[in-house]
């Protein structure tokens, strides 16, 4: 009886240590390390950020009610998808470390760092990410790395605050201070290397006959430059007028990304801090209904099991350990149902939430047109003789 005794008390010791609610305090902010000297011309190198993968399960992408559950809505997070990516572009940018920083679609190969992300989790309440970063030596830097922060509530005190500061910037900030650590580590050498790399890349995939024998590669070492083309060859030239044209192309992308940010930005902030809210809500009133549940229960166990110490004879004694025994149970009957009716509240709660994404997804948040892709170079050929058309 005793071990059995023991065993509940363990048990419901478990389960309050996991009903605990932690009060979330402002974060202390994380900024992008800013350049302190002006970086060499040939060492300057472009950033491309692909659109990342939005991160809806394909076994999950028909079953809304399961989606749900998760916090996954299919529409925003296509939104989110190009919105993130843009976010770290411009972090990436105002630290003036970089050449220039662009967020592309998938068909964009040929840039000297290339960033690939994908959406883990997106709530107004926790942001992560998986990131990978890679030159075009192929070279990698940062492998399918984990970054996750939950928000800076200062961020969602007033509509200033939200507008000033990005709930979470310190991830986008921890990413860009990750890739420089990565671009330090480099000798001034493989810097230069990696932007030659990129233009012999595009130009051997534009005209593979006459310049693809300018670098070498191999599964385990990556790209290598050979030798350079001669300053006056014709084809380098008007490979080089052509890339110059293909970089328009990718501004002009670039540009309907951060158009569609900017026109999102006002109502998806607002999207989320009510769904922090609705998520605080929900998690407060699950969390009171685990509690009181468990405590109910904890002491209709503890009134039935709890052994008497009544001698054989002591009748009043045993009148008395069945009363407080049935009232026991009584309170510990009414906690349980008290916990149940939390459990339907918080039901209720994340009902709202579902339907705070429904009005969401058919507002503001879908309203902006999707930047078209860019065309892609590697169906592009050149001829040797002639100027390009």
């Amino acid at each position: 009886m005793h071990r059995r005794v023991a065993l509940y008390s363990g048990l419901l010791a478990a389960l309050l240590a996991g009903c605990v609610v932690h009060e979330t305090k402002p974060l202390p902010k994380i900024n992008a390390v800013q350049a302190q000297q002006q970086i060499p011309q040939d060492e300057l190198l472009d950033v491309g950020i692909h659109v990342f993968e939005p991160g809806v399960p394909p076994e999950l992408i028909k079953d809304e009610q399961a989606l749900a559950k998760r916090r996954i809505y299919p529409e925003i997070r296509q939104a989110e998808s190009r919105y993130l990516a843009s976010e770290l572009r411009a972090t990436l940018e105002s630290s003036s470390e970089w050449g220039a920083v662009r967020v592309v679609p998938g068909t964009v190969e040929f840039v000297d760092v290339s960033v690939t992300g994908k959406i883990l989790e997106s709530t107004g309440a926790k942001l992560a990410l998986e990131i990978s970063v890679n030159d075009s030596t192929g070279r990698t830097w940062i492998a399918h790395k984990h970054y996750e922060s939950p928000a800076d509530l200062g961020s969602y005190k007033t509509d200033a605050a939200l507008k000033a500061r990005d709930p979470f910037q310190n991830l986008y900030s921890q990413i860009a201070n990750d890739m420089l650590t990565a671009r330090e580590k480099l000798a001034e050498q493989q810097r230069r290397d990696i932007r030659r790399v990129t233009e012999l890349r595009f130009a051997g995939d534009l005209a593979p006959q006459a310049m693809g024998s300018y670098l070498t590669h191999d599964d385990k070492s990556g790209y290598h430059v050979v030798r350079l083309p001669a300053s006056d060859d014709p084809v380098a030239t008007r490979i080089q007028r052509i890339r110059e044209r293909d970089a328009k192309v990718v501004d002009t992308v670039n540009g309907y990304y951060a158009n569609f940010s900017d026109e999102m930005r006002d109502s998806y902030g607002n999207w989320r801090r009510t769904s922090f809210d609705d998520i605080e809500k929900e998690d407060r009133l699950r969390n009171q209904a685990r509690t009181r549940t468990v405590l109910g229960t904890a002491a209709v166990l503890a009134s039935v099991l709890v052994p008497s110490h009544c001698g054989a004879y002591n009748y009043n004694c045993e009148r008395l350990t069945t009363a407080a025994r049935t009232a026991g149970v009584i309170g510990g009957s009414a906690s349980v149902l008290s916990g149940i009716k939390k459990y339907s509240d918080a039901r209720i709660q994340g009902q709202a939430l579902k339907e705070l994404y429904t009005e969401t997804s058919g507002g503001a948040l879908t309203v902006a047109t999707p930047a078209p892709q860019a065309p892609s170079t590697a169906t592009t050929t050149v001829s040797t003789e002639g100027p390009p058309q």
